[in-house]
């Protein structure tokens, strides 16, 4: 009989494992602030303070008429930069991303990558929240601050079974904008495995930070040459028989995952989004470090 292979997405992570999280999490941090941290994110920087009278070298830009005809002299508005950001993680689910075809599953993938980004703003001071979704949304953590409603995040990540087998990013991102009514940081935790969210992925664009974090496995580049490889599809419960020793299946292949890819970037180019890809084999805190340093430097 084979041997059960142990699935951390079962249990809250021991606290052997959270600091191990916490210390890469840290890593993540650093990098961030190397960087300087806010910089990385976008529209974030500044709220309004208050008045004050217009002094020779103002900004005229920003002189409030309102408030200087009331009192018949030139006040100018002044801002303050925004220190507390907020962290937002959509992640997906679905049956779709317990697939693994090495020692770890996509949905663990996204475990990980969650907890180094929600550890990464618990450390930073700022409020994280998230939804849970699949065919609908199935569970909704709201933005607070503390390692205690970080956990709690976590536990929700790990425990939280999907409603349905399917996943419907379009919902949950319009849910989503109409619920976060201030500008935040907006990571979405997906293979992207759906159609129809175009819309709402653009509404999401205009009123906040979003970065599209897509997860995958290796099968997807490279499909085993074996004689019959069977794949079932978790969010239909289909059973394929594929030949893998056809190079013509084999092309074809690797030319729909190629354009699905393609499709992906292109959509996520034109909405003004950051992406960013992590296979189920990658480091992925080294994998978050190296995007968030290419962001803070533009390139």
């Amino acid at each position: 009989m084979p041997r059960k292979r142990f699935n951390p997405l079962e249990h809250l992570p021991s606290e052997a494992r959270l600091r191990q999280l916490q210390i890469v999490a840290q890593r993540l941090v650093e990098s961030l602030l190397a960087g300087n941290y806010r910089s990385v994110f976008k529209g974030t920087g500044i709220e309004f303070d208050e008045v004050r009278e217009y002094v020779e070298g103002d900004d005229t830009r920003l002189i409030d008429w309102n408030v200087s005809s009331r009192f018949g002299q030139v006040y100018t508005k002044t801002f303050r930069e925004e220190r507390e950001m907020t962290l937002f993680l959509v992640v997906d689910i679905s049956e779709s991303l317990s697939y693994g075809s090495v020692e770890r599953s996509m949905r663990e993938v996204a475990l990980i990558a969650s907890s180094l980004l929600t550890l990464a703003a618990v450390q930073n001071n700022d409020k994280v929240g998230g939804a849970l979704f699949s065919e609908k949304i199935d569970g909704w953590i709201a933005p607070a601050k503390g390692r205690t409603h970080a956990l709690r995040l976590l536990q929700e990540i790990i425990t939280t079974k999907p409603s349905g087998k399917g996943s419907n990013l379009a919902d949950a991102l319009q849910t989503v904008s109409e619920s976060l009514k201030r500008r935040g940081i907006l990571v979405i935790i997906s293979d992207f495995q759906t159609a129809g969210y175009q819309r709402e992925l653009a509404l999401a664009a205009k009123r906040h930070d979003v970065i599209a974090l897509k997860i995958g496995d290796p099968v997807m580049e490279d499909l085993p040459s074996f004689p019959m490889v069977t794949a079932a599809d978790a969010e239909t419960g289909r059973t394929l028989f594929l030949n893998g020793r056809s190079r013509r299946f084999r092309f074809a292949f690797e030319q729909f995952w190629k354009q699905h890819r393609q499709q992906w970037l292109r959509e996520c180019h034109r909405r003004g989004i950051s992406a960013i890809e992590v296979s189920s084999v990658d480091n992925v805190a080294d994998r978050l470090i190296s995007f968030f340093r290419r962001r803070s430097t533009g390139r």
